[in-house]
């Protein structure tokens, strides 16, 4: 399953006053990275991967339509998928989590 166009776009206008984002086609989708570290990706399964503090990662998926990411069977603290239906009005806050965690992180 290719990535979700519109959402991606929709990431593109939220990031648009950021500094030093790039994008990046992995983990089967389109990843937004800012100072190469990655803050968001709308995702090739669906709905968007998001990069939040890993000490957050257990209060996070207690929330409605949010898991953790896993990728050849493992999952990982710190890296979350958000369901399509938490995305429609809730997007912004999303990205905005893996915005600001990404600028905790040094640029690469």
């Amino acid at each position: 399953m290719a990535y979700d166009e519109d959402l991606a776009d929709r990431v593109r206008e939220l990031l648009a006053d950021e500094d030093a984002v790039t994008e990046k086609k992995m983990f089967g989708g389109l990843a937004f990275l800012l100072n190469s570290n990655m803050a968001v990706s709308a995702s090739g399964q669906g709905g968007l991967l998001v990069r939040i503090d890993p000490a957050e990662t257990d209060a996070t998926i207690a929330e409605p339509h949010v898991e953790r990411m896993e990728m050849g069977g493992r999952s990982m603290d710190g890296w979350i998928r958000v369901a399509p239906e938490a995305l429609e009005a809730g997007l912004e806050r999303w990205v905005q989590r893996g915005v600001d965690y990404a600028k905790t992180l040094p640029p690469k």
